[in-house]
Protein backbone atom coordinates (compact mmCIF):
# COMPACT_ATOMS: atom_id res chain seq x y z
CA UNK A 1 0.00 0.00 0.00
CA UNK A 2 1.75 3.02 -1.37
CA UNK A 3 -0.46 5.84 0.14
CA UNK A 4 0.54 9.00 0.15
CA UNK A 5 -1.18 11.33 2.71
CA UNK A 6 -2.39 14.59 1.18
CA UNK A 7 -1.19 18.01 2.69
CA UNK A 8 -4.41 18.35 5.08
CA UNK A 9 -4.35 15.17 6.38
CA UNK A 10 -0.60 15.24 7.07
CA UNK A 11 -1.63 18.48 9.06
CA UNK A 12 -4.16 16.48 10.55
CA UNK A 13 -2.49 13.53 11.44
CA UNK A 14 0.86 15.57 12.57
CA UNK A 15 -1.17 17.32 15.00
CA UNK A 16 -2.65 14.24 16.44
CA UNK A 17 0.61 12.69 16.98
CA UNK A 18 1.88 16.11 18.64
CA UNK A 19 -1.22 16.41 21.01
CA UNK A 20 -0.44 12.49 22.22
CA UNK A 21 2.86 13.08 22.51
CA UNK A 22 2.75 16.58 24.87
CA UNK A 23 0.26 13.90 26.82
CA UNK A 24 3.14 12.80 29.22
CA UNK A 25 0.83 11.65 32.03
CA UNK A 26 -1.16 9.45 29.85
CA UNK A 27 1.40 7.89 28.04
CA UNK A 28 2.90 6.56 31.59
CA UNK A 29 -0.03 5.75 33.16
CA UNK A 30 -0.76 3.82 29.72
CA UNK A 31 2.54 2.37 29.33
CA UNK A 32 2.27 1.16 33.10
CA UNK A 33 -0.74 -0.62 32.55
CA UNK A 34 0.69 -2.28 29.43
CA UNK A 35 3.62 -3.03 31.85
CA UNK A 36 1.41 -4.68 34.77
CA UNK A 37 -0.80 -6.98 31.53
CA UNK A 38 2.65 -8.01 30.12
CA UNK A 39 2.57 -10.72 32.79
CA UNK A 40 1.38 -14.40 32.17
CA UNK A 41 0.33 -14.52 35.60
CA UNK A 42 -1.45 -11.69 36.10
CA UNK A 43 -2.95 -12.83 32.01
CA UNK A 44 -4.53 -15.87 33.74
CA UNK A 45 -6.12 -13.65 36.63
CA UNK A 46 -7.67 -11.06 34.44
CA UNK A 47 -8.60 -14.34 32.36
CA UNK A 48 -10.20 -15.66 35.38
CA UNK A 49 -12.10 -12.54 36.65
CA UNK A 50 -13.36 -12.19 33.31
CA UNK A 51 -15.01 -15.45 33.99
CA UNK A 52 -16.76 -14.28 37.38
CA UNK A 53 -15.66 -12.40 40.47
CA UNK A 54 -13.03 -14.80 42.43
CA UNK A 55 -11.94 -14.41 45.75
CA UNK A 56 -8.07 -14.83 46.83
CA UNK A 57 -8.62 -18.75 47.20
CA UNK A 58 -10.51 -19.76 43.97
CA UNK A 59 -7.57 -17.96 41.67
CA UNK A 60 -5.18 -19.11 43.65
CA UNK A 61 -6.40 -23.02 43.54
CA UNK A 62 -6.89 -22.33 39.94
CA UNK A 63 -4.23 -21.36 38.70
CA UNK A 64 -2.21 -23.51 41.46
CA UNK A 65 -0.55 -20.93 43.21
CA UNK A 66 -0.08 -19.83 46.62
CA UNK A 67 -2.59 -17.29 47.82
CA UNK A 68 0.73 -15.24 48.92
CA UNK A 69 1.86 -15.06 45.52
CA UNK A 70 -1.97 -14.73 43.85
CA UNK A 71 -2.53 -11.66 46.66
CA UNK A 72 0.66 -9.69 45.31
CA UNK A 73 -0.45 -10.16 41.57
CA UNK A 74 -3.84 -8.71 42.91
CA UNK A 75 -2.09 -5.61 44.69
CA UNK A 76 -0.45 -4.85 40.88
CA UNK A 77 -3.63 -5.31 38.87
CA UNK A 78 -5.60 -2.69 41.45
CA UNK A 79 -3.10 -0.22 41.35
CA UNK A 80 -3.45 0.06 38.05
CA UNK A 81 -7.40 -0.20 38.50
CA UNK A 82 -7.46 -2.89 35.90
CA UNK A 83 -9.19 -4.66 39.05
CA UNK A 84 -11.77 -3.83 42.29
CA UNK A 85 -11.99 -5.49 45.23
CA UNK A 86 -15.58 -5.52 47.21
CA UNK A 87 -15.88 -6.80 50.63
CA UNK A 88 -18.45 -9.55 51.83
CA UNK A 89 -18.32 -10.03 54.98
CA UNK A 90 -14.58 -11.07 56.17
CA UNK A 91 -14.13 -12.45 52.05
CA UNK A 92 -12.33 -9.81 49.52
CA UNK A 93 -14.33 -10.81 45.89
CA UNK A 94 -11.87 -9.36 42.97
CA UNK A 95 -13.42 -8.62 38.97
CA UNK A 96 -12.39 -6.53 36.69
CA UNK A 97 -12.93 -2.56 37.37
CA UNK A 98 -14.88 -2.40 34.12
CA UNK A 99 -15.74 -3.17 30.58
CA UNK A 100 -12.69 -1.67 28.85
CA UNK A 101 -9.86 -4.12 30.91
CA UNK A 102 -11.83 -7.35 28.78
CA UNK A 103 -11.98 -5.57 25.82
CA UNK A 104 -8.16 -4.68 26.30
CA UNK A 105 -7.92 -8.15 27.46
CA UNK A 106 -9.61 -9.99 24.35
CA UNK A 107 -8.14 -7.75 21.88
CA UNK A 108 -4.89 -8.58 23.20
CA UNK A 109 -5.81 -12.13 23.10
CA UNK A 110 -7.44 -11.86 19.49
CA UNK A 111 -4.54 -10.36 17.94
CA UNK A 112 -2.22 -13.54 19.80
CA UNK A 113 -4.41 -16.21 18.19
CA UNK A 114 -4.64 -14.22 14.77
CA UNK A 115 -0.62 -13.99 14.49
CA UNK A 116 -0.20 -17.64 15.67
CA UNK A 117 -2.29 -19.13 13.60
CA UNK A 118 -0.44 -17.24 10.68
Amino acid sequence: MDETLSDEKRKEVDNQVKNFMNDEKMIEFLSSIFKVLADPTRLKIIYALSKSPLCVTDISEMLEMSQSSISHQLAMLRNKELIKVERVGRKAIYSLDDEHVITLFKEGYNHAEHKKNN
